[in-house]
């Protein structure tokens, strides 16, 4: 509820003018002659239907959304009217064929917070450019060679939990957060490992906060935090630059780029590369978890999964997990596959209009935001039957086409795909064939803000197998 009060609060004097606008621009549209606007409510004025989202199951919120108005309709949240789209089809063409007429938005909070340079909010040459510069760096080719190190950062990890009670999501962000500094760092993240940690966790804080910037809000000290983070980027590119070498990490494709990235873009993109990396894995993993207490069956098959290629690696006297290691898992790719589906970590996406637009008999107006319901496809019983059930086969045949998007989809979709699922799987090896585990406390309880979490980040007590 504390989130929920933060976000109205954050976004009141933005709704209010945002609702002048909107309310301005719709009745202009129809003065024009034009389509009528989708179908559904704006909710209240300034706040619009924000609270009804967040403060629920966001399943329930779009499915009655959906039951009266139809794939397609309209709503107010976060400020800013929003067109809501539920079908594989529409999704599409918002995200893919007609990707240049709506454009990646953010509030300008997280803009500034993240660093205005940063790829998510770009489109165009500099974002192809960006795109082309992450990928370089986490290709299969390229983040195969640091399977034994991620492998290293899940066995200390895991040992760190060893007869305690932990909170699973905080402990999986500080892994992945580990996971992101490795690979965009290489080695050399163990240096300024603590430095990166105490500035990141002072900027999340503030991310959610009211963008008020004056001394003593959360939001001055994110602000603060992240000026601190970019100083420390530029001492470490400095240094990079003086030992003249070539690094395989993300920083040394960013420095290796012939066309050259000012410092500013550089740091940009490594703060919201680590933002998109730590909080998204932690949440899947988290889920994984769950799934797998909740579903013996599953969880017995992907142990024995893994425990044949420990045995095989034994046998082998090999001690690293590698990479063609992480091939030979179909049953735990399956499992991640469909906790990607029914979590569905990030429920939706944001686009912008650029300018009106007409779509499937409606007008959608310049600025408004449209949103491809991820979850709403992911959960449609039209697309995977019984779609509530977690049932990792599902997928052992390909799901429709434009149904199954947890890292979204066309040029925007997530570039680090491939290395999030090898955390995974690299930690799911580890946990499994040496760990069971217990579930503590309630178990049917989700809170919601930003992701959906089971309750209270899923308390576990962890013991190492006899």
């Amino acid at each position: 509820m504390e989130f929920l009060s933060m976000i109205c609060l954050s976004f009141a004097v933005v709704g209010f003018f945002c609702f002048l606008i909107s309310s301005t621009r719709k009745f202009a549209a129809f003065g024009r002659g034009k389509l009528p606007l989708p179908p559904g409510t704006l909710g209240w004025p300034y706040i619009g239907e924000t609270f009804q989202l967040y403060s629920q199951n966001p399943n329930v919120f779009f499915a009655s959304k959906v039951k009266k108005f139809g794939s397609i309709f309209k709503t107010h949240i976060l400020g800013c009217p929003c067109v809501m789209i539920s079908s594989p089809e529409a999704a599409k063409l918002v995200l893919v064929t007609k990707a240049h007429l709506f454009k990646p938005t953010f509030p300008a909070s997280k803009e500034r917070m993240l660093g205005k340079q940063a790829i998510f909010f770009h489109q165009g040459d500099y974002h192809a450019k960006l795109r082309r510069l992450v990928l370089r760096a986490f290709t299969p080719e390229a983040i195969k060679n640091i399977v034994p190190d991620i492998e290293s950062i899940a066995v200390q990890s895991l040992e760190s939990w060893e007869g305690r009670m932990v909170n699973t999501f905080q402990e999986m962000k500080t892994y992945t957060f580990n996971v992101a500094l490795l690979s965009i760092f290489g080695k050399d993240e163990v240096h300024y490992r603590e430095d990166l940690k105490r500035c990141y966790y002072i900027l999340e804080k503030g991310y959610n906060s009211m963008p008020i910037n004056l001394p003593g809000t959360l939001f001055h000290k994110s602000m603060k935090a992240r000026k601190e983070l970019a100083q420390i980027l530029a001492k470490i590119l400095s240094l990079r630059r003086e030992m003249k070498q070539d690094y395989c990490d993300l920083l040394g494709s960013f420095m290796g780029d012939k066309e050259g990235l000012t410092d500013e873009q550089i740091a940009d993109n490594i703060i919201g590369v680590i933002f998109a990396a730590r909080d998204t894995t932690a949440s899947v993993l988290t889920w994984i978890l769950k799934y797998l207490g909740e579903n013996p069956s599953v969880l017995d098959a992907v142990t024995k999964e893994q425990e044949a290629i420990m045995r095989t690696k034994e046998e082998r006297e090999e001690k690293a997990l590698s990479w063609a290691d992480t091939k030979k898992m179909p049953i735990t790719t399956r499992v991640i596959q469909e906790t990607l589906r029914v979590a569905s970590i990030l429920s939706f996406t944001f686009r912008e209009a650029v300018e009106d637009v007409e779509f499937e008999g409606y007008l959608i107006p310049k600025g408004w935001k449209v949103m491809p319901l991820f979850r709403n496809i992911h959960h449609s019983p039209d697309n995977f039957p019984d779609p509530e059930k977690f049932n990792p086969s599902r997928f052992e045949a390909a799901p429709k086409p434009n149904t199954f998007m947890p890292f979204g989809n066309g040029t925007h979709s997530c570039p680090g795909n491939e290395l999030a699922k090898l955390e995974i799987l690299v930690l799911v090896h580890h946990l499994t064939t040496k760990y069971r585990w217990s579930m503590m406390g309630p178990q049917n309880g989700i809170q919601y803000g930003p992701f959906a979490l089971p309750q209270n980040g899923l308390p576990i007590k962890l013991s190492l197998k006899s």
